[in-house]
């Protein structure tokens, strides 16, 4: 079972796709665990998502590990699915949580009172592509799972 989850194909496209995954998604969970790009820190990340999303403490926790270390995780190849299927679960949570009354558009102009949820599509698409496919060519999962063959 655990080789099935590290197979992948030494797939160039994959390895765009789990890169830019991770070039998106680090800065968001930068922000929440060092307070990076203008982010609120691990404390004040907590404080948002326990007291105005009213998460569960544990399902704040998970939430912050899964954009901070995800992340890194698709970086360099290591249970990219895992790391995708965490990340598709935060932005099926913060359109659900957040953004959905907003709308369809991200807030470009300053017209509206917050972001719609066209990135988060994004996101998923790129997410369900690295759960399916896997992580792809120069990646951790490819070198482990022909180790264990």
């Amino acid at each position: 079972m655990f080789a099935k989850l590290l197979q992948t194909e030494d797939d160039r496209v994959m390895l765009a796709l789990r890169l830019a995954l991770a070039v998106v998604i680090f800065p968001h969970g930068a922000q929440k665990v060092f307070g990076w790009f203008g982010g609120y820190g691990l404390s004040g990340t907590m404080g948002f998502l326990t007291g105005t999303t009213h998460l569960p403490a544990w399902l704040a926790a998970v939430e912050i590990v899964a954009e901070f270390a995800g992340p890194i995780g698709l970086a360099v190849g290591l249970l990219g699915r895992v790391a995708a299927f965490f990340i598709a679960c935060v932005m099926v949570g913060a359109v659900g949580l957040v953004h959905l009354p907003n709308g369809f558009f991200m807030n470009w102009t300053g017209a509206q009172q917050g972001e719609g949820f066209e990135f988060h599509i994004l996101v998923l698409a790129l997410t369900l592509a690295v759960m399916v496919r896997g992580s792809g060519a120069y990646s951790l999962d490819r070198l482990l799972a022909r180790r264990a063959e």
